[in-house]
């Protein structure tokens, strides 16, 4: 790990669930707003752009979207989609179609996504079973993985682009455990690797300061079904 490196973390911006509330959405792709909030943040975040050396995605569409947009001229600048790292250990927590990806055949036969190098989307990283399950065991897992993989790159300034859930089982702590954060859309925030933890199997992070938010807060597919349990509640 570079000395000082910095994470940026950041949320897709508004995607087709986020609005309609629709679970049964396969790999929800971003809204025409989502696509605007998205190019809105490339124009925020001037500086970070050009300090990016490295850009991570979360493979489902709506993330691949928002790398191709919202860090665009940091993806150019470092050569171009096929630099992007595909990573599917970042993909959203439950296993619901909006928060299930695509095959890789599906993504690579799309114009649109073609040009990433999905060669890391293994044929089981859409099964939501094992590693990629929804437990809380699994997602604790997977979130260390990710916070391990970030750690051992040797790029200074790192960008993820990935996903409410799985960004707050990520930006966990030790007395806090996971996060309660409500991510924005296309929001863009720093963290460093805690001093204390960074050499430490948990590898915890901790953040510097926010950037930007391209869009409002749309609430996770958690949250959504938090929000229908407790409507069913008051209906009762």
């Amino acid at each position: 790990m570079a000395p000082n490196s910095r994470i940026i973390l950041t949320r897709h911006a508004q995607a087709e669930h986020n609005v309609d509330l629709d679970y049964s959405i396969l790999d929800a792709p971003l809204t025409p707003l989502g696509k605007k909030q998205a190019e809105s943040l490339a124009r925020l975040i001037p500086d970070l752009q050009k300090e990016a050396e490295l850009v991570v995605s979360s493979p489902l569409r709506r993330t691949l979207q928002t790398t191709k947009l919202g860090w665009g001229p940091a993806v150019e600048r470092l050569g171009g989609l096929k630099s992007v790292v595909c990573l599917p250990q970042a993909q959203e927590c439950n296993a619901l179609p909006c928060d299930t990806g695509s095959p890789r055949e599906v993504l690579e036969a799309d114009p649109e996504f073609a040009e990433f190098n999905l060669e890391s989307l293994t044929p089981d990283w859409t099964s939501k079973q094992g590693f990629w399950g929804a437990t809380p065991e699994a997602l604790a897992d997977r979130a260390k993985w990710v916070r391990h993989f970030l750690r051992g790159r040797p790029e200074k300034t790192i960008v993820l682009v990935c996903h409410g859930d799985i960004l707050r089982q990520v930006t966990c702590t030790p007395t806090n455990g996971v996060s309660t954060y409500m991510w924005k859309n296309a929001e863009a925030r720093i963290f460093e690797f805690d001093p204390k933890f960074v050499d430490t199997d948990e590898a915890y992070l901790y953040q510097r300061e926010n950037v930007a938010a391209a869009g409002g807060y749309a609430p996770t597919s958690t949250e959504l079904e938090v929000e229908e349990a407790l409507s069913k509640i008051s209906i009762l």
